[in-house]
């Protein structure tokens, strides 16, 4: 486990959570903090420099993930500049046993899932490093326990983003 990877993942979580629920696909690079101080010395001051290999993270405003995520991350390639990439996404899930009802259809499907009463609402947040490690936290709305978190919480969603850093 990547340590600084854990760290840049826990603070975008925040971050987006400061804004509230429903909110869209949000996208960060990460870069090396030591490496960001270098190049922008004046940033020094804004920056909680925990430690040294750890990441800070930019937020990519002109990313729009649309209707569909995976298209919107396939078009997506970082500068070497760059070690690393984290995604904020929000999901609905349902409890295993309430999957086999649902309709064939994904907008139906999506319908079904919006509606359904024991519907559970995520904010999963996931990034991965040029170096092959990536790792992902979730929050549960309206609980207000400690974040999810593990190295394979969403391994289809690690692999498009590492494929972004190739």
């Amino acid at each position: 486990m990547n340590d600084a990877l854990v760290a840049a993942l826990v603070e975008v979580e925040r971050h987006v959570a400061r804004l509230g629920w429903d909110q869209p696909a949000r996208l960060f690079a990460l870069v090396r903090t030591a490496d960001l101080i270098a190049a922008e010395p004046a940033l020094a001051e804004h920056l909680s420099v925990t430690s040294p290999d750890g990441f800070s993270s930019i937020e990519q405003d002109e990313f729009h993930a649309g209707t569909d995520l995976g298209e919107a991350l396939a078009r997506i390639t970082w500068p070497q500049t760059v070690a690393g990439c984290v995604l904020a996404v929000e999901r609905a899930f349902l409890p295993a046993d309430a999957e086999a009802d649902l309709p064939e259809s994904p907008e139906e499907a999506a319908l079904a899932v919006a509606a359904h009463p024991r519907r559970l609402d995520l904010r999963v947040v996931v990034g991965v490093t040029r170096d092959g490690d990536s790792h992902g936290v979730a929050r549960v709305r309206d609980q207000d326990g400690d974040l999810l978190g593990g190295a394979d919480l969403v391994p289809a969603l690690a692999a498009a983003l590492a494929h972004t850093l190739e």
